[in-house]
This record gives structure tokens, C-alpha cells and sequence, in this order.
């Protein structure tokens, strides 16, 4: 079963997106902000981290990229998924080392497809 690290910190996101995750048979893991997002990085160590980037403690685009920055979970995929979906968003994320952007309210058979893609589904 793989395992993807959700770091959400709105409840009824992360409700939503594990239920349906779990469904599809992914283990998932949650973190409400971002530095307990790069903490469980490490420690849970997931298949996929799927972050919000608009975060408290620190927001996704400096947890992600402190995950790329540390040999133990740079290669771990990360989708950036955001509200604020302003021009120049999506290169921000990819440029903080994000290796895919998705926006909310979220798309689930989009984003399962490009989940799937990452873990060669």
C-alpha cells in the first residue's frame, strides 16, 4: 500500500481528500502545517507528499523546499495544491521544487491521475 503525507491544514480538505484517498487504497498520513509536514517527511517517510501552499508555521512553498534540500526526502514527489491559483503560482511552486501543481477546489480524478503517474500506477 502506498503512502501519501496530506499537509492541509483546512479540516474539511483533509477530511474530504483522505476519505477519498483511502478509498482508492493509498495509507495517508496528515500534517496541518508545514513544519510538521517536513518533520513527517522524514519521519513516515511517504511514496507522495501532497502540500498545500498556503500553510501556517511555515507555508508550502519553504516546506517543500526544506524537503528537496535534505538527501532523506528530496526524492519524494511533492504536488503542490493551492487555492490561490494567481499567474506565476504554478512556476513558483516548481521553482521551490514541487514536481507537480494541481488547485482547488480539487479535481480528484486529475489529481489521482497525476498521483498515479508519480508512483507508476
Amino acid at each position: 500500500m502506498k503512502k501519501i503525507l496530506l499537509v492541509e491544514d483546512n479540516e474539511m480538505n483533509r477530511d474530504m481528500l483522505s476519505r477519498r484517498l483511502r478509498r482508492k487504497n493509498f495509507e495517508v498520513v496528515i500534517a496541518v502545517d508545514g513544519q510538521a509536514g517536513v518533520e513527517m517527511a522524514s519521519s513516515e517517510t511517504p511514496d507522495l507528499i501532497l502540500m498545500d501552499l498556503s500553510l501556517p508555521i511555515i507555508d508550502g512553498w519553504e516546506a517543500t523546499r526544506r524537503l528537496k534540500a535534505d538527501a532523506a526526502t528530496q526524492a519524494i514527489p511533492v504536488i503542490a495544491l493551492t487555492a490561490h491559483a494567481m499567474q506565476g503560482d504554478e512556476q513558483k511552486a516548481l521553482e521551490a521544487g514541487c514536481n507537480d501543481y494541481d488547485t482547488k477546489p480539487v479535481n480528484f480524478s486529475r489529481l489521482l491521475g497525476k498521483i498515479q503517474t508519480f508512483l507508476g500506477e
